[in-house]
């Protein structure tokens, strides 16, 4: 097997530089009679050009590196914060937000009593507010469509469905900018199969292929409430940060607005996560046209980044059906409407049933006109 230009691996062990077969993983060496580096256990050759270049790559690159200037430190005036009260859940601990003119009587995530503890005080104002655009009657009406189309769905919950609570609140959520620098290997290959009359061959070309360049991100949020699953948060995405508007406490009113209890430098992991995450898949969307592809390294390394602090919109309902309860969530901007449902079990299995037949006929079907044509 002949390995052509950009198929080699190299093992740093201390200051001895080291060959590895990318076939086999053993040791090769320089072979005199073909005058390229040869593995001794599968027989594969190298150009030694290529393992030259190979060896360039792996020196250049750098660790991830992954630094935020953290500008959201704006903390309430007393203007600001004038009117404002603090409820905390006993059971969940909880602290919500509203002004005095919104009863908040129970807890939006979990539906315990809350007790006001006193006015707002000590914590970072919001840079940034969206504002709701979907009220009450559109996220019950959101509900309703959610339930419908759902076969699995026993139909005594869609009938007798009645919501138990539904609220209006603002999510606190970091938001993060940065310009993303990154660089990747990834091993590749290309198969090519073919016959004569004596054997099967099958030939195998190895690449490495190596793709840099940035990205620029702006606004990805990671919301900074406990309470507020992330997963769920994130279903709901995306919020359209063009209408974000400078915070004012009278877009409160009338609305919740959850305390953060998870501070930026807290959030800073999963926002690394999600644009890391984001940047090697657009990277890997690019490396197109082989057989296989694997990444063997990623670096990525953040350039001007920053940290805002905003409250995004989110309208939270729950239902109880047999003494369980379901709950929802719908984006207050855009309408999506996200949330759990019960399973018809004799539904599910009836419709399991029917696939399965559907799908051994179909394999009958096929393996007797195998034999006939």
């Amino acid at each position: 097997m002949i390995f052509t230009k950009n198929e080699r691996k190299i093992h740093y062990m201390g200051a001895i530089l080291e060959y590895k077969c990318p076939c086999c993983g053993g040791s090769i060496g320089f072979d005199s009679g073909s005058q390229k580096l040869k593995c001794p256990y599968c027989d594969t050759e190298f150009d030694i050009d290529t393992l030259k270049s190979y060896d360039d790559a792996l020196k250049s690159e750098k660790p991830d590196s992954m630094k935020w200037d953290d500008n959201a430190e704006k903390s309430w005036n007393g203007e600001e914060d004038d009117g404002m009260s603090v409820y905390v859940c006993k059971s969940c601990g909880g602290e919500i937000v509203c002004d005095r003119t919104t009863a908040a009587t129970s807890c939006p995530y979990c539906g315990n009593p809350v007790v006001m503890t006193g006015r707002l005080a000590g914590d970072l104002m919001p840079d940034y507010i969206i504002p709701f655009k979907y009220d009450r009657n559109a996220a019950k009406a959101g509900m309703r469509n959610h339930l419908k189309g759902k076969k699995l769905l026993p139909k005594v919950f869609s009938d007798e469905n009645h919501i138990d609570e539904i609220k209006g609140i603002y999510v606190p959520v970091w938001l993060f900018d940065t310009d993303a620098e990154a660089g990747i290997r990834y091993r590749a290959t290309k198969i090519r199969r073919w016959s004569d009359n004596d054997y099967d061959y099958t030939e195998t070309s190895h690449f490495t292929v190596i793709r840099e360049g940035s990205l620029g991100f702006d606004n990805v949020p990671v919301d900074g409430s406990t309470k507020m699953d992330d997963a769920l948060m994130e279903s709901i995405e995306p919020f359209n940060f063009a209408e974000a508007v400078d915070f004012r406490t009278a877009y409160l009113s009338g609305y919740l607005a959850d305390r953060y209890d998870v501070s930026s430098e807290d959030s800073k992991p999963r926002a690394n996560e999600r644009i890391k995450r984001s940047t090697e898949n657009a990277f890997a969307s690019t490396v197109t046209g082989y057989s296989t592809v694997t990444p063997e390294s990623s670096s990525v390394r953040f350039n001007h980044g920053r940290v805002k602090y905003a409250l995004y919109p989110v309208w939270l309902l729950n239902t109880t059906w047999k003494g369980k309860k379901y709950y929802f969530a719908m984006n207050g901007q855009t309408g999506r409407f996200v949330g759990d449902l019960p399973v018809d079990w004799g539904a599910y299995w009836k419709w399991f049933g029917i696939w399965t037949a559907i799908f051994a006929a179909g394999t009958f079907l096929a393996f007797l006109l195998a034999h006939l044509l």
